[in-house]
């Protein structure tokens, strides 16, 4: 069996370090391998306008937001294929045919929608689009036969969800030749990169709460971000004993640092163990590690905006990428949905058994 990887982002804004270390970076990761023979990157655009169903150019402009993040990134047109979601038309009839092997009361169930109704205020109208959005994200991973899919694990439901519907629909209509691939999710190893706090120390990124570094930030951006970042509240004087836990700045060094990182910027200790271990014991000080973690920022960001840059002088060029990356997903997709067609007996007609045998019924009457 191939190895085919499917992921993807909604484009409601800029991608940022969140993204990179949770996702974005690991695909790049997968994608130079060599382990697997077709990767799939989705900017997910009819997801997004189910709970943007108001502000269609929100999602309409950052579609070039995200796609110059993923080039700029290191995702390569060559070696992976980068497609919109809206333009695979054949997404939308596998997502219907998709409805009839899921229950109400089994999407209620569902806890990363229920946690997703709760952050948007749906709970006393939610859109039938969004309620529904697990079937539609079945669809995009079964469309490309994909066996793997990169998630964070607040989004295992949602492979739970696709299983499900792949073993149910193989149960019913290919029980002896299966045409649905069940996928299994990829959780990123490290934990400090399953989600990525907010610079003020909440939870979660978040544009609406300003709390982002994004991909497409100026070295100045980055640098006052870093510099104004949350740490411990306990940690008044350079002597004072610091605390590690709930300290953003040594969750992203647990994200990014790495030991030659201390041989160029930070020679006084050899790995972050040693830092660690100064920092709890007490004597070093916020402003010294907050330096650190910018210039491994900047490190890791550096090339990335670099290639922004030259990109962003051919913007047609990014859309003819997105244009021959569609292409190819979709001939993929009609691929797929005639073989579900075929297995559910509504290939009426390509079936010329049927029709051969409807005629001598009819001729014998």
């Amino acid at each position: 069996m191939s190895n085919i990887i499917l992921t993807g982002d909604r484009p409601t804004g800029r991608l940022h370090i969140g993204h990179y270390v949770g996702s974005l970076r690991r695909r790049v990761e997968l994608q130079n391998s060599g382990e697997y023979d077709k990767i799939y990157i989705m900017i997910a655009d009819a997801q997004a306008l189910t709970d943007n169903m108001d502000n269609p150019e929100k999602v309409r402009q950052n579609i070039i937001e995200v796609a110059l993040d993923y080039v700029s990134a290191g995702l390569d047109p060559a070696k992976s294929t980068l497609f919109i979601q809206s333009q695979i038309s054949e997404l939308t009839e596998l997502t219907f045919y998709y409805m009839n092997l899921v229950t109400v009361s089994r999407l209620q169930r569902n806890p990363t929608v229920k946690s997703e109704i709760q952050l948007r205020n749906f709970e006393a109208s939610i859109p039938v689009g969004f309620f529904t959005y697990p079937i539609s994200q079945a669809a995009d991973i079964t469309f490309c036969k994909a066996n793997v899919v990169p998630v964070g694990e607040d989004q295992l439901p949602m492979i739970e969800q696709t299983k499900e519907i792949v073993h149910k629909f193989n149960a019913i209509y290919a029980p002896d030749t299966p045409v649905l691939v069940e996928p299994k999710a990829l959780i990123p190893e490290a934990e400090a990169c399953k989600r990525l706090p907010g610079t003020d120390g909440k939870a979660k990124m978040s544009k609406s709460l300003g709390n982002c570094i994004y991909l497409a930030d100026s070295a100045d951006e980055v640098r006052t971000k870093i510099m104004s970042m949350y740490t411990d509240p306990l940690h008044l004087q350079v002597s004072d004993p610091g605390h590690l836990e709930g300290n953003t700045v040594f969750t992203y060094l647990d994200a990014f640092a790495r030991d030659e990182h201390f041989e160029r910027y930070c020679p006084d200790y050899a790995n972050l163990d040693e830092m660690k271990a100064h920092y709890t014991k007490g004597g070093l000080g916020d402003v010294k590690v907050k330096k650190f973690l910018n210039n491994v920022i900047q490190e890791e960001l550096e090339p990335i905006r670099v290639r922004r840059a030259a990109y962003e002088k051919d913007i047609p060029e990014i859309y003819n990428i997105l244009k021959r990356g569609s292409d190819a997903a979709r001939e993929v997709a009609a691929q797929t949905l005639s073989e579900v067609k075929q297995a559910m007996k509504i290939d009426y007609f390509e079936d010329m058994e049927l029709i051969r045998e409807q005629s001598a019924r009819y001729k014998g009457l």
